[in-house]
């Protein structure tokens, strides 16, 4: 062979793919994963699916199952393990990996199992927490990343909103299914028939949870009427859904005017802190039609019906003046698989990337939105709404990064 066809040949094999170009980046991290059996009250859901789990092992990341951890959404322990995952028999060992995701905040036990300087995905719920839950993990040096407040590239939360769209969804099935005779309704259809009316159902907010469930209850045959304060909502939900649905501020005499005569109402109100405000008084529930089913979504956040009080999945209604309430915190359990997937959608491209870039706060240095839903950081804490209702000193996230050296 001459020299200039060998020439041309070792140019060519220089543009060939190499192996050393699978690296996609400098320093990248293979993590170990926990997933822990949640022992909060009726937590059905699970952080990530099988499917999810096979993406990061064959992605070099290990993942620890604790055993029955998917069992309530149906997922088995043949599934993780034939997934790539290893299953643990103690939470004890699933909490020795470096980063923890779960659902529900971990309980003050669990934390006592976390090791120094680890990495927690899960829910804050700060209403229900207290200041010895922060001070505890502000002593193991966590860093703590709530899901509510965590926000994607285009500044909506990912995970509220995917749980929103399955909570407006479910309600109104849920509404369908309490009107009917075998849960002692009044043994109505809901949606209607030709020749006999539709049912009215009255839906008190029009964020994410309002739209979907207007969505649902449209595509059953229901006559719909929209109720918020912010007309911005009001007009993105004549827009998606059409100009002939019925929508109105929370007007006093308009909204009692439609409770009288709905079959269903739905309170989908969502307070950016604090509680909910009470837009249904007592003495408009009494004038509601008997047998008539309140769906109150709120009740996470006190609830916007003033008759509403907290109930769980396996006692979940009662009756006042002869409205059946059902008032369950956590709707999104009662589909735990389908609500599982969502959350692995959500999850496993944010994991892929912090082992692209070396760990999770390498990630935080690049991207802004992740960073939102931090709430302590290295145990110090760096939200300032949780640091102001526990007199706890806070420090911006951006600035405290800034004095760490990674």
């Amino acid at each position: 062979m001459s020299s200039g066809a060998e020439t041309a040949q070792s140019s060519q094999s220089v543009l060939m793919p190499q192996e050393s170009m699978l690296e996609v980046r400098k320093g990248r991290k293979e993590m170990l994963i926990g997933l822990p059996k949640e022992i909060s009250f009726e937590e059905k859901r699970i952080a990530l699916s099988p499917d999810s789990v096979a993406v990061l092992v064959n992605n070099g990341h290990q993942v620890m199952v604790e055993t029955g951890a998917g069992n309530a959404a149906n997922f088995t322990d043949t599934d993780y393990s034939e997934a790539g995952a290893r299953i643990v028999y103690s939470a004890k060992e699933v909490y020795t990996a470096d980063m923890i995701l779960k659902i529900g905040p971990p309980t003050l036990d669990e934390i006592d199992l976390m090791q120094n300087k680890q990495t927690l995905f899960s829910v804050l719920q700060v209403t229900v927490q207290n200041k010895e839950f922060f001070q505890k993990l502000s002593r193991k040096k966590i860093t703590a990343l709530a899901y509510e407040y965590m926000k994607d590239d285009s500044a909506l939360m990912p995970v509220i909103q995917a749980m929103s769209e399955i909570v407006g969804r479910t309600s109104i099935l849920i509404a369908s299914e309490l009107l009917s005779n075998t849960t002692g309704g009044k043994g109505e259809l809901l949606g209607g028939v030709a020749g006999v009316p539709p049912s009215e159902v009255v839906i008190i907010g029009a964020g994410t949870v309002g739209e979907n469930a207007a969505r649902t209850a449209m595509g059953l045959g229901a006559d719909v009427k929209i109720f918020d304060d912010n007309m911005y909502k009001l007009r993105r939900i004549i827009k998606n859904l059409g100009e002939h649905v019925f929508t109105s501020t929370l007007t006093h005499s308009v909204l009692l005017k439609a409770l009288r005569t709905c079959d269903v109402a739905i309170g989908a109100l969502h307070a950016k802190t604090g509680r909910t405000p009470i837009v249904v008084t007592e003495e408009m529930v009494s004038e509601m039609k008997f047998g008539s089913v309140v769906i109150d979504v709120s009740i996470d956040q006190g609830g916007c019906f003033e008759t509403s009080k907290s109930t769980s999945h396996s006692n979940s209604t009662f009756r006042e003046y002869g409205v059946v309430h059902y008032c369950v915190p956590n709707i999104a359990s009662r589909v735990a698989r389908t609500s599982s997937s969502a959350l692995s959608n959500i999850f496993t491209p944010i994991l892929l990337n912090i082992g692209e870039y070396g760990g999770f706060e390498n990630l935080l240095w690049k991207d802004a939105a992740i960073r939102s839903g931090v709430y302590i950081f290295r145990g110090t804490i760096t939200n300032k709404y949780v640091g102001d209702i526990f007199k706890m000193p806070y420090r911006d996230l951006n600035l405290l990064m800034a004095s760490f050296t990674f």
